[in-house]
């Protein structure tokens, strides 16, 4: 039987086990609902506090600032919807990239339908945003921008300091990141006044668990509450706080930054090993992500092959990888990522994702690059 290696990190990530164990924990030892009056509910309520302070810390924020949510989809939702209809006063005019997550595209879409005016700042080959761009589009009624740290398909560094700077000097609109793929893998925080005014992020990317996440904020905002009921979280997100995801998540935040500078040069080498390797097969293979990207994620596409043949090859020898990202790797259209790149016709139904992970090894990278040069000899009559 082959023993599968998982190089799909990016989709998701397997749990550690240290967070496994403090949310088995909480779950069998503090049970009680945090906003009970009575003193196991005080010690439920004790460590969410505890564990809200220890995110809040880490992203150089107050703990008054940050809410527990069930991923990075509800966190980006909830931002962009509670900024666009909290700041109507100011305008409705809302910028975002073309490479977004579908949390934000298909959000700002339906903001579209509401009557507010949606731009969109367009990428480079390597993915990245102009600056110059982004200052001629930003207006004196742009009320939020929101741009993801690291692209979750090619990897794709944006410049969001740079950018918070422009933004924060021309408008009075708020920055919003989505750093689900950049949170435990490249610094993120709100580094006082000139970085972003609220960031989301998720746990299951991050080796915590599914249905947790957090929307945080550098300083207090005008803001909509979008789940009433009991007034949990400050009361803009009512429902009985899980405590046990909180506490894990938390768990997890921690790891993944005091692991981070460790895994991303062990990342680092292993993309390279790999980037040098693909580069060996001339214009048969395409690289997206560049070196300056992100560690963690290398995409590359072979020319005039489906990414689905290849991704089954690679699985029927123990490896898995994925093809674009997970959200849209069901769907027989081009990744309106792929798009954005203006990538040539030959490649753009090829695309695959290697993404790297806290349980990956030496040994797994070594695999990866017998199968895939395997894989590729064995493909290349078709693509030659």
């Amino acid at each position: 039987m082959v023993n599968t290696i998982y190089l799909d990190n990016s989709a998701t990530t397997k749990p550690l086990k240290e967070v496994m164990q403090a949310f088995m924990t909480v779950n069998e030892q503090y049970y009680a609902n945090p906003a009970s009056i009575h003193a196991m509910g005080v010690e439920s309520n004790d460590l969410l506090m505890r564990a809200r302070e220890q995110v809040a810390d880490i992203l150089q924020t107050e703990a008054k600032y940050l809410l527990f949510t069930s991923g990075g989809t509800e966190s980006n939702n909830a931002a962009i919807f509670g900024i666009a209809h909290s700041n109507t006063h100011i305008g409705k005019h809302i910028l975002t990239t073309e490479i977004e997550h579908p949390s934000v595209l298909e959000t700002v879409k339906q903001l579209e339908k509401e009557g507010y005016d949606v731009e969109y700042l367009h990428v480079n080959q390597d993915g990245v945003i102009s600056l110059d761009d982004l200052r001629t589009k930003i207006r004196k009624d742009t009320i939020l921008v929101s741009i993801m740290h690291v692209n979750n398909e090619m990897g794709a560094v944006q410049p969001i300091y740079e950018a918070a700077k422009i933004i924060h000097e021309m408008s009075r609109a708020f920055l919003h990141v989505d750093a689900v793929q950049s949170f435990g893998k490249l610094a993120v925080s709100f580094k006082g006044e000139e970085g972003p005014d609220c960031i989301s992020i998720s746990g299951h990317k991050i080796h915590g668990f599914k249905g947790s996440g957090v929307l945080a904020f550098r300083k207090k905002l005008k803001w909509q509450p979008y789940a009433l009921g009991g007034g949990q979280e400050f009361g803009l997100r009512s429902g009985t706080v899980a405590v046990p995801q909180a506490v894990a998540l938390a768990k997890a935040a921690r790891l993944a930054v005091e692991t981070m500078k460790d895994r991303a040069t062990k990342y680092r080498q292993w993309q390279n090993e790999i980037r040098a390797q693909l580069e060996g097969y001339g214009e048969a293979v395409h690289i997206l992500s560049t070196p300056q990207g992100a560690a963690h994620i290398l995409s590359f596409s072979v020319r005039d092959l489906k990414g689905e043949v290849i991704i089954n090859a690679m699985q029927k020898r123990g490896i898995i990888v994925s093809t674009s990202s997970a959200c849209s790797s069901k769907q027989t259209k081009t990744s309106h990522v792929v798009e954005a790149l203006h990538l040539d016709e030959h490649y753009k139904k090829g695309v695959i994702r290697i993404s790297f992970g806290a349980h990956n090894t030496v040994e797994d990278i070594e695999q990866l690059k017998q199968v895939l040069a395997e894989v590729i000899m064995e493909l290349k009559g078709e693509i030659m």
